[in-house]
């Protein structure tokens, strides 16, 4: 593990939902801002963030089904989003940005080796030294898509910090060009990969386009509510986006996590959408061949996100999920 240093600089908040404290800890000279929802005598359960989501995108409504059954939620900016620590790199300059991502995924189409500013091993030791920090010793573990890669390597480096663990939407290995996002998804991708500077009517454009792709069919995001979180976040994470390309440039470095995930012991839940464009279902089932102690739930109606409607179709089974240890 690298040497790291802790910094106790917590604030104390309260919104009209719930309380929380506010606070950031430091992998070498990586900062990582987090929350700490609920009281502290419940049942602590990190989350951990997709590809370029911050902590403010966690849904109310997940956020409250844990607290409301005696859960204490932990969620954290992943290093190069929200307010955590941008990650300098010469293959991200303005002159060689455009090179440096179309030779990435050129070498990930030919299954060559990708040499990325940081791993998502290291994103998985920024993730357990929060439980370090807050001096939990075991807690349950949740990550959803990137995050459920990431949650992966916690889950077998540091099992005995683990309660739980619960995989959605997520997958065991860099899926392969012809098993990875659709056509259209990809198209996305590489425009937020190419245009880290967009305007915020742009981006909002943009994740509207991506939204109605890899969410749930039919939603409306024509909203004033939309607009308005879209805004909060876009301002919160600042003008920089870059962060959302050394994610992804992390992601398909890493090949895949099959050993590490085949020794996972912790009891697994394994939730996926029939209809992800982004992962594909057939990931789901590759991971529950895996973890032997884990149980799978496919959901016809499922994309990619956890809309309300969505969570409500697996919220029960989470809870007994988590409350069966």
């Amino acid at each position: 593990m690298h040497f790291y240093k802790f910094l106790l600089m917590s604030v104390f908040f309260f919104t009209s939902l719930q309380s929380y404290e506010e606070g950031h800890i430091y992998n070498d000279d990586i900062k990582i801002v987090y929350r700490d929802y609920g009281p502290k005598d419940a049942e602590p359960i990190l989350l951990v963030q997709g590809l370029g989501g911050q902590l403010i995108n966690w849904p109310d409504h997940v956020i409250n089904f844990l607290i409301e059954n005696n859960f204490r939620p932990i969620v954290f900016d992943n290093r190069d989003t929200g307010l955590s620590s941008r990650i300098s790199s010469n293959l991200f300059t303005d002159e060689n940005r455009s090179k440096t991502i179309t030779n990435t995924y050129i070498r990930y189409f030919f299954r060559l080796p990708i040499n990325a500013p940081y791993s998502l091993d290291d994103m998985a030791e920024d993730s357990i030294l929060i439980l370090d920090h807050l001096s939990i010793n075991k807690a349950h573990l949740l990550g959803i898509s990137m995050g459920g890669m990431i949650a992966q390597i916690v889950a077998a480096n540091y099992s005995d910090r683990i309660k739980t663990f619960t995989l959605i939407a997520s997958s065991v290995s860099t899926p392969g060009p012809l098993n990875g996002p659709s056509k259209d998804v990809r198209k996305l991708l590489m425009q937020r990969s190419n245009n880290p500077n967009a305007t915020i009517d742009e981006r909002i454009a943009r994740t509207k386009k991506i939204f109605k792709l890899i969410g749930l069919e039919n939603s409306n995001l024509e909203t004033k509510e939309f607009y308005d979180k879209s805004v909060e976040s876009l301002n919160r994470a600042g003008p920089d986006d870059s962060g959302f390309s050394r994610q992804l440039m992390a992601i398909l470095a890493s090949k895949n996590r099959i050993q590490k995930v085949k020794s996972i012991e912790t009891k697994t839940l394994i939730i996926h959408g029939e209809e992800d464009p982004l992962i594909k279902v057939n990931n789901a089932y590759k991971a529950n061949k895996l973890i032997k102690n884990s149980n799978l739930l496919i959901y016809p109606k499922m994309r990619h996100l956890i809309e309300e409607p969505v969570f409500n179709l697996f919220k029960e089974e989470l809870l007994i999920h988590l409350q069966e240890v």
